[in-house]
């Protein structure tokens, strides 16, 4: 449903999912199937959709056999700085996505991406995921999407960057509201990618579903950041429309 979604609305749509979630909050959070098992279920999806597929690597002894699978490997945002799995990543030769870590200037990332490029041949993406504001919120600083696009490909994470902590929580919370604006910003900035995690019935996810979409939002979102991005496509010098 999902590739249908984003075909009627002409995007390209890759499948992100984490085979094993190893930055929970808490021994109780929801971690996924384990390394092995996800994989085999993120190699059936991408079989039976056709859609390509991501996941994101923890250690560097993952991204070999997860790049047997994955179309594209993601450097969770807490590891971003992490040299050796970036670069076990890399060497991979499949695209890398960083996700840009809360506690980093967008221009610092930029060392990031040349550790991709000095040991990978399959280009590199960093996502913006919002900045820390205080103990236990984010805010999404626009003018650092204009900063990422010096050095590398963005994408804006639309969904993550909306969640905030309660005190002492086991989870995080979020606020689902907010990802159609901080989404509609980011597309008129400019951006080469978005991210959205979609969830048929958002507030029975087993993560992350306060900021999560369900189908008719993600539907509804993407015919906004098409016009806005068609829109706003005259307006950047030798760029035209910039949301792939």
């Amino acid at each position: 449903e999902l590739r249908e979604i984003a075909a009627r609305h002409d995007f390209p749509v890759v499948f992100k999912g984490s085979v094993d979630k190893a930055n929970r909050s808490s021994l109780d959070s929801y971690r996924g199937l384990g390394f092995d098992e996800g994989l085999r279920v993120l190699a059936r999806v991408k079989a039976e959709t056709k859609m390509p597929v991501m996941t994101d690597v923890h250690e560097p002894g993952q991204a070999k056999p997860a790049a047997e699978v994955a179309d594209c490997l993601q450097v969770p945002a807490f590891l971003c700085r992490q040299t050796d799995l970036i670069v076990a990543c890399a060497a991979t030769g499949k695209p890398v996505n960083i996700k840009k870590g809360q506690f980093i200037a967008p221009l610092d990332i930029r060392h990031a991406v040349e550790k991709v490029t000095a040991y990978g041949t399959g280009g590199v993406l960093v996502s913006e995921r919002g900045s820390t504001f205080g103990y236990d919120d984010l805010v999404v600083d626009m003018r650092g999407l204009i900063q990422l696009r010096e050095f590398a490909p963005v994408c804006f994470d639309a969904t993550h960057s909306v969640q905030r902590r309660q005190p002492g929580e086991a989870s995080s919370d979020g606020d689902r509201t907010m990802v159609a604006p901080l989404a509609r910003a980011a597309v008129a900035v400019g951006l080469d990618a978005i991210f959205v995690e979609v969830h048929p019935t958002p507030d029975s996810a087993p993560c992350d579903g306060p900021s999560q979409l369900g189908y008719q939002d993600f539907e509804r979102l993407l015919t906004e950041v098409r016009a806005i991005d068609r829109a706003m496509g005259q307006f950047r010098p030798g760029k035209g429309a910039a949301t792939r």
